[in-house]
């Protein structure tokens, strides 16, 4: 029975989700795949793939790990590939500017591993070939993955990079020391729900004049979405804040002072 054909051994949710952005060439998905499923990452999710999906060359690169490709989920935008997640991890070598905790792929890993023992649902976010991940992508993740590679030459194949957080995750037991099991162990909001409330920001205070001057308003508003990422909120942190929105909203209407 060919490979193709086998079924997925792991759930979703026991393992990152490895969400490819953007790929490129179909030859770097298929060997991001054969690299997942080498440490036994099975779900892949690509966004706006450059050359379409299904993709041949992806397959035929693939090989003996053409499993995953078969599984694997396509969406139009990052916004709806993270829709299910809790935490979101961003791989990128450069600075961003953005205020976000950075980590090594051991000590992220470790991290992910206590969360999803934990009940969480997590992401492992890879940029385009060319140039990676950009800030708006960045922006939905909690935190930052950065390898200590030479600065000199910063450059991974993303075939690689995947490998590396793969193995890294493969070689972490559960009992991992020094994760943050008090944040795995939360009720956390979803990337979808952080999503929704800063749609409900940006709505709230565009109508109230806040993103001044106009030429700042897009630097503004990546800066309010990554500080939404970045605090690591819980389901009820997300309701009180659109619950502090709705109640100014209705004192303003109302005349209050």
């Amino acid at each position: 029975m060919g490979s193709s054909l086998r079924e997925l051994t792991t759930e979703r949710g026991s393992v990152p989700s490895v969400v490819l952005v953007r790929p490129q060439m179909g030859q770097n998905i298929g060997a991001a795949a054969r690299a997942m499923l080498n440490f036994g990452f099975e779900h892949m999710r690509l966004v706006a793939p450059r050359d379409g999906w299904p993709n041949p060359e992806a397959t035929a690169m693939a090989s003996g790990a053409s499993v995953v490709l078969d599984h694997a989920g396509q969406f139009p935008d990052l916004g709806t590939a993270l829709a299910d997640c809790d935490y979101v991890y961003a791989t990128t070598a450069r600075s961003r500017g953005l205020v976000k905790p950075v980590l090594t792929p051991e000590a992220a890993m470790a991290e992910a591993r206590a969360m999803i023992a934990a009940g969480k649902k997590v992401a492992v976010l890879f940029g385009p070939e060319r140039a990676g991940l950009e800030n708006d992508d960045v922006a939905h993740a909690n935190a930052i993955i950065t390898v200590p590679v030479n600065p000199g030459f910063y450059s991974l194949n993303l075939a690689q990079c995947v490998l590396l957080m793969a193995y890294e995750y493969a070689r972490q037991t559960s009992d991992t020391p020094g994760a943050r099991l008090e944040l795995a162990g939360a009720d956390l909001a979803t990337a979808q729900d952080v999503q929704h409330l800063g749609d409900h920001f940006e709505e709230r205070l565009s109508k109230a004049g806040f993103f001044f001057p106009e030429d700042k308003a897009p630097s503004m508003k990546l800066t309010l979405r990554n500080m939404f990422s970045r605090w690591g909120l819980t389901r009820t942190e997300v309701q009180i804040l659109h619950g502090v929105l709705r109640k100014l909203v209705g004192r303003d209407s109302s005349g209050g002072s």
